[in-house]
C-alpha cells in the first residue's frame, strides 16, 4: 500500500513585498552614506581646515585692501576620489543586493548631489559670514570673491554646486573604466584628457588668446558658466553610466 502524494504547494510572488525600483535607488544612497566620512566629514574636514589655514594666513599678511584666496576648491578635488569609491567600494555590494546597475547610478547620484549640495550650502553660508564680518576681521575672503559672487549667493552656490558634480562624476568614470578595463584603460584615458587640456593651453596661448577667453568668461558670467558646465557634467555621467553597464561586480 503507497502513500498518497501531495503536490508542494504552488510558490506564488506577491508583489506587495517586492521592492520598487524607487526604494531601491533610496537603497543605493543608505549604502553610499553608511561610510558618512566619504560624503560628508572628509570634506568638510578638508574645507574646515583650508578656511582655517587661509584666516592664519591673512592674519599674517595683514593688508589693507581685501585679500582673495581660492581655498575653498580644497574640497572639490576630494570628489575626484568620492567619485571612485562610490563606484569601487559599494557596487559589488549593491549587486550582491539585487540592485540593478541603473539604480546603483542613479542612487550614487542621488547621494552625490546631496553631498555637493550640502557643500555648497556651507560655501555660500561662508560667504555671508565674510561679508558681515569684513573677511573674518582680517580682510581676508574664500568664499565671497568678487566674479564668483557677482550676480549672488544663489548663483554663487550652483557654480559650486556643478564644479563638485562635476569632478564627482570624472572620479566615478575613473573607476568605471578601471573596473571595465584595467589600470591600461584608465591610462590611456587620462593621457588622453591631458593631451586635450595641454594642446588647448597651447593653443591659447601661442596665439595669445587669453584676454578673449578672459573676456568671454567676464561677459558670461557665473550663471552662464554654470550652465556650459553643467553639460560637462551630463556628459561625465553619460559616460560613466554608459561604462558601467558592462562592468562586472
Amino acid at each position: 500500500m503507497t502513500a498518497a502524494v501531495h503536490p508542494a504547494p504552488a510558490v506564488t510572488h506577491d508583489p506587495a513585498h517586492t521592492p520598487s525600483a524607487a526604494s531601491r535607488i533610496w537603497g543605493t544612497v543608505r549604502i553610499q552614506y553608511l561610510n558618512r566620512y566619504t560624503f560628508v566629514w572628509i570634506p568638510l574636514i578638508i574645507l574646515a581646515s583650508a578656511v582655517a589655514v587661509s584666516i592664519a594666513i591673512y592674519a599674517m599678511i595683514g593688508a589693507d585692501q581685501p585679500m582673495y584666496g581660492g581655498a575653498v576648491q580644497a574640497p572639490l578635488w576630494y570628489f575626484v576620489a568620492a567619485g571612485a569609491q562610490a563606484m569601487s567600494l559599494t557596487f559589488p555590494f549593491a549587486q550582491a543586493l539585487t540592485v540593478t546597475r541603473r539604480e546603483f547610478f542613479l542612487g550614487t547620484a542621488l547621494a552625490a548631489l546631496i553631498s555637493a549640495g550640502g557643500l555648497s550650502l556651507v560655501f555660500v553660508v561662508l560667504g555671508y559670514i565674510e561679508q558681515a564680518t569684513n573677511g573674518y576681521g582680517v580682510n581676508g575672503y574664500i568664499s565671497h570673491l568678487p566674479w564668483v559672487w557677482e550676480q549672488g549667493g544663489v548663483v554663487a552656490g550652483l557654480l559650486y554646486l556643478v564644479l563638485t558634480l562635476l569632478v564627482f562624476f570624472v572620479g566615478f568614470w575613473m573607476a568605471t573604466l578601471y573596473r571595465r578595463g584595467g589600470t591600461m584603460a584608465v591610462t590611456v584615458v587620462a593621457i588622453s584628457l591631458g593631451v586635450v587640456v595641454v594642446g588647448a593651453i597651447f593653443i591659447v596661448t601661442r596665439f595669445e588668446l587669453w584676454g578673449d577667453v578672459l573676456s568671454l568668461f567676464a561677459d558670461l558670467g557665473p550663471l552662464g558658466v554654470t550652465g556650459y558646465v553643467s553639460i560637462l557634467v551630463a556628459l561625465a555621467a553619460l559616460a560613466g553610466w554608459l561604462t558601467l553597464r558592462r562592468s562586472t561586480p
